[in-house]
């Protein structure tokens, strides 16, 4: 069977996306889908631990979110530009892949001066990347201290669905509490509803967790243009697998443990470093890996995930995992039972 984007579209209330987290991580609703019964249940995160044994692995991802979206004004006319900054290019010459709107008002050669006192100076110096401008910053200080006048300038970069802007809330909320290596422009949104207390409650259970890292960047969230999936080409973003993550990994599953992926992100990072034998590669680099169905995945037998918008690639990579049928069950059951889908909504788990 051959799957295509119109198969993946469903009608979502606008009142399930919300554009706040709940007060607490662990309060999220937890929808369970058992593949091998087709059944559904329902707990919140609170409860995750309840479905895990000792020796079970907990693969999360530990990416950290920074101060991406900048606000810059223009050399001679002062116009307002935001600037979305992506990945930095090259740390010496602090050039960075950047996003800017309108782009249409900014060329080759402009000047963007950022802060009330210009703290920082940017230079247009390419118009012609796929994603937008490559811009070169001026500044005199250290790497650290020019990175450290980029976060005081920048705010978290909420997604424009929320439509609010950031406050101090966002800064805790919009990462996860594990999270430790900066570089990710979006939270890899499942990991947001573990707790302090959900984690360490787990830990003492015998359970592990095992970091890996994908810098989750614009192919996570681009938009789906072509109904043949396979045509879809998704941007490259960085993953990094510790060794010591692998051995953990490949050691339970030897002994039939649960290995559940935490997002899509950690599921993309694993299935991009697979020996023959389905053992998990050490690995740092970059993967444009697109899952959708069919696929047989190699490492995680479960998977803990939101909920998520039609048409996406994330649903897709769920679909993949779930099985189609069953998500849409899923999904159906989750909006008449007021789920939250999307950035700030619940969670699911898949058995």
């Amino acid at each position: 069977m051959k799957y295509k984007l119109s198969m993946f579209d469903f009608a979502l209330p606008q009142s399930r996306i919300v554009n706040k987290p709940r007060e607490n991580r662990e309060d999220a609703k937890l929808m369970i889908l058992n593949r091998e019964t087709n059944d559904i249940q329902h707990s919140t995160m609170e409860n995750f631990g309840d479905y895990f044994e000792e020796g079970d692995v907990v693969a999360i991802n530990n990416t950290k979110v920074f101060p991406a979206r900048l606000y810059a004004n223009k050399e001679k006319t002062g116009a307002k530009i935001e600037v979305f900054l992506l990945r930095e290019l090259n740390k010496k010459n602090r050039l960075w892949d950047v996003l800017v709107d309108p782009a249409r008002k900014i060329r080759i050669g402009n000047k963007l001066f950022f802060g009330e006192n210009d703290e920082l100076i940017a230079e247009v110096i390419d118009n012609t990347t796929s994603r937008g401008r490559t811009l070169r910053f001026l500044f005199d200080g250290n790497h650290e201290e020019f990175k450290s006048t980029l976060n005081m300038l920048g705010e978290t970069p909420l997604p424009k669905h929320i439509g609010r802007t950031p406050t101090s809330m966002d800064n805790e909320r919009f990462q996860t509490i594990y999270a430790e290596h900066e570089g990710a422009i979006h939270a890899p949104t499942a990991g947001m509803h573990f707790s302090k207390i959900t984690m360490k409650k787990m830990e003492i259970k015998g359970i592990d967790f095992v970091p890996i890292t994908l810098h989750v960047g614009l192919g996570t969230f681009n938009e789906i243009m072509v109904e043949d999936l396979s045509k879809h080409k998704m941007e490259s973003e960085e993953i990094f697998i510790p060794e010591k993550s692998a051995k953990i990994i490949n050691n339970s599953k030897k002994l039939n443990k649960k290995i559940c992926a935490v997002g899509t992100t950690v599921m993309r990072t694993l299935e991009s470093s697979v020996s023959t034998k389905n053992e998990l590669i050490p690995f740092h680099g970059w993967t444009n890996v697109f899952l959708f169905p069919p696929y047989n995945f190699h490492v995680a037998n479960c998977m803990l995930t939101n909920f998520h918008l039609p048409k996406s690639s994330l649903m897709m990579q769920v679909a993949a995992f779930s099985g189609l049928d069953l998500l849409k069950k899923g999904y159906k059951e989750a909006i008449s039972k007021k789920y939250n889908f999307h950035t700030y909504g619940d969670a699911m788990l898949i058995l």
